[in-house]
């Protein structure tokens, strides 16, 4: 009987320890993905249909171009986008006559109803 408890404990360990190694590791922000060009940046979206913008939590922003039809309903809520990235290099908004930077998108996530700047 003890053995088989014992046996019973260890396998129970290490069914837990292989489950909390395939958890999933959370992806970080505005970070480079795999391919060069690819990006995954996280903030506020601002525009209209067919110029939508998104403003990174640093403050650089991006055209968005590419799937942008779902986009509508999440102006003014920060998002996740994940891209390719084209063009001129991204630019802070306090250098507004600088051209921005493109980002094709394809994916977006929602994060939040409002956008972290908003919050400051």
């Amino acid at each position: 009987m003890y053995k088989t408890l014992m046996l019973l404990l260890v396998l129970l360990a290490s069914a837990a320890w292989v489950q909390a190694q395939a958890y999933p590791q959370s992806e970080p922000t505005q970070s480079t993905a795999g391919t060069a060009g690819h990006m995954t940046v996280e903030g506020c979206l601002s525009g209209s249909e067919g110029n939508y913008t998104l403003t990174a939590d640093n403050g650089t922003m991006y055209q968005l171009t590419g799937n942008t039809a779902e986009f509508k309903d999440h102006v003014g809520h920060e998002v996740q986008i994940t891209g390719k990235t084209s063009g001129s290099s991204a630019t802070s908004s306090s250098t507004s006559t600088a051209s921005q930077a493109t980002l094709e998108v394809k994916t977006m996530k929602h994060i939040s109803k409002t956008c972290k700047s908003a919050a400051r």
